[in-house]
């Protein structure tokens, strides 16, 4: 009897399943027979032409968008962003650029180390008054951008006026692969501590991480800080390879499953470690995702890392890029990956984020405990949660407005046009603030407190109910009593914009690795890190 109900029950769950994969075939032919149908009658009695391209673009967007954040449809016209997001590379010269005014010139304000633009000789404040022939003035940023870009080995021809020779001239400029590289920086920290800075999880992440590592050994290294802060992630397979220089050879690093028994799949690490033992700190934030989380999540499963920092942003969904007909892609969520333990770092409800995307909090009732390697208790639900949790440096509302508003890099591209470049970063400290501030002042931006912010919201809101009337006594004593003007304002806000404006002239002098020393030198969080105890290696 038992048997046969078994039998039954596996017989009636056969059923189920074919109906229920029948019925989301035949609502997936109506859907697209009710959707043709209406093109076709659009097409036939609309009274005007009809916008398909504008059409085409919004239908798949609001598809998509009923999914998740991270399938979308990738056009061909688009196939080079795809391209930067997957290698981090594009054919073209090799530095940023900026154009304060569209009938202006574009102004170089940051070659690349390495690049076609530093090898040709331009600098920060070389001025591009035309490309290929064509003047630059009336023609936008990005259309100036798309003109520089090009096939790798391609000539590009520019009339540039010198910023330090004071002349104009005309270059030719032969196209490189620009390759941004996943390892910002990396160097020591002192006599014994290592530090890396990994920004992406493009396809040379992993040799650039293990080339580092290595040289940083070599040099005395006995302690090593893997910085994934804000590191939005990228590919698995890189994020594999970096977890495999820290573990032994054929250690799980994550599994994926999705609805498709192809999606199931277990990676393991396949290169030899390049040490297994040595003290490992890896660094998160809020903005930590995809294999950012992977490799963290791994090295703590593993117990072969401390993790520090904040909870990470909680993206545990794995892509994949699909050909589609006239060259277009679509790069569709098809699973979730799980860390060694079993964990899902996926967020339970996209819904509940922070203003930056993070997971908010998530009560430890609608999660699930899991186990590391050594015992410890680890939970899911969202991100990964820290073992040791660093204070989080906070901005004032001002700094983060001359930031946002590009006025600080604005300064900087002033600052290195005045002034020669002397000295190694190591060297360089800024100190004419009184010109900075003579700056801004000229500069249209939100400087308003955030105090001050709060008062404007709540005389609207009381305005609104009738009530600001009676009380304008009380609420112009608190406007006065808050308010406070420009000039006050940012030298109240010294101490925090000087680190903003040192690294990006520290940029514009010495490149990208300049700038991240800048960072280090004010990084109260990388300090407290070096502080705390770490997670004991076990065998």
């Amino acid at each position: 009897m038992k048997a046969k109900n078994i039998i039954c029950a596996g017989a009636l769950a056969l059923l189920c399943t074919g109906a229920f994969a029948q019925s989301k075939n035949f609502k997936l032919a109506q859907w697209t027979e009710i959707q043709n149908s209406i093109l076709s009658e659009l097409s036939r009695s609309y009274v005007d032409t009809l916008p398909v391209e504008r059409m085409k673009a919004a239908s798949i967007k609001y598809m998509l968008d009923e999914l998740d954040p991270y399938t979308v449809y990738i056009p061909e016209e688009e196939e080079d962003d795809l391209e930067m997001m997957v290698s981090k590379s594009y054919g073209g010269i090799g530095a940023v650029i900026y154009k304060p005014e569209k009938d202006g010139n574009v102004i170089i304000t940051e070659p690349y180390k390495n690049s076609a633009a530093e090898k040709y000789g331009l600098k920060a404040g070389d001025e591009i008054l035309s490309i290929d022939g064509i003047s630059v003035h009336g023609l936008t940023s990005s259309e100036c951008s798309e003109k520089m870009r090009g096939k790798p080995g391609s000539t590009v021809v520019f009339r540039v006026k010198k910023l330090r020779q004071n002349d104009t001239i005309s270059l030719s400029v032969v196209r490189g692969r620009i390759k941004l590289p996943d390892v910002e920086y990396y160097g020591m920290l002192d006599a014994e501590t290592g530090y890396i800075l990994q920004t992406g999880f493009t396809e040379s992440a992993s040799s650039e991480v293990r080339a580092a590592v290595s040289e940083l050994k070599a040099k005395g290294m006995k302690k090593l800080f893997l910085d994934l802060r804000g590191n939005g992630g990228g590919l698995i397979t890189e994020a594999v390879n970096i977890v495999s220089i820290f573990v032994p050879k054929g250690s799980v690093v994550v599994t994926s499953k999705g609805s498709r028994e192809d999606s199931k799949m277990v990676y393991r690490t396949a290169q030899e470690p390049v040490d297994t033992q040595m003290p490992l700190v890896v660094l998160v934030s809020h903005g930590s995702a995809s294999a950012s989380e992977i490799v963290s999540g791994a090295l703590q499963d593993l117990d072969r890392a401390t993790i520090m920092g904040q909870r990470s942003y909680g993206k545990g969904l794995v892509q994949s890029i699909r050909p589609l007909p006239y060259n277009g892609k679509i790069k569709v969520t098809t699973a979730k990956y799980y860390t060694p333990s079993g964990r899902c770092v996926q967020a339970i409800d996209y819904a509940q984020r922070r203003e930056d995307g993070s997971v908010s909090h998530i009560p430890d009732s609608l999660t699930h405990e899991f186990t590391t390697a050594h015992g410890r208790k680890v939970r899911d639900g969202g991100g990964i949660t820290p073992d040791v949790t660093l204070t989080e440096k906070e901005y004032s509302r001002l700094t983060y407005s001359i930031v946002m508003n590009g006025i600080v890099e604005q300064y900087a591209l002033k600052y290195v046009c005045e002034h020669e470049a002397e000295g190694t970063p190591d060297d360089f400290h800024y100190t004419d603030y009184a010109d900075f501030v003579e700056f801004a002042k000229t500069k249209q931006f939100d400087y308003r407190s955030s105090a001050q912010a709060l008062y404007d919201q709540m005389r609207k809101e009381l305005e609104k109910d009738g009530l600001a009337e009676a009380m304008k006594t009380e609420l112009d004593a608190m406007k006065k009593a808050i308010e406070m003007d420009k000039e006050t304002f940012l030298n109240l806000k010294k101490d925090e914009i000087i680190p903003f404006i040192e690294e990006e002239i520290a940029v514009r002098y010495w490149f990208q690795p300049a700038g991240v020393q800048m960072r280090i030198r004010y990084d109260d969080e990388l300090k407290e890190a070096m502080t705390k105890p770490l997670i004991t290696v076990q065998d």
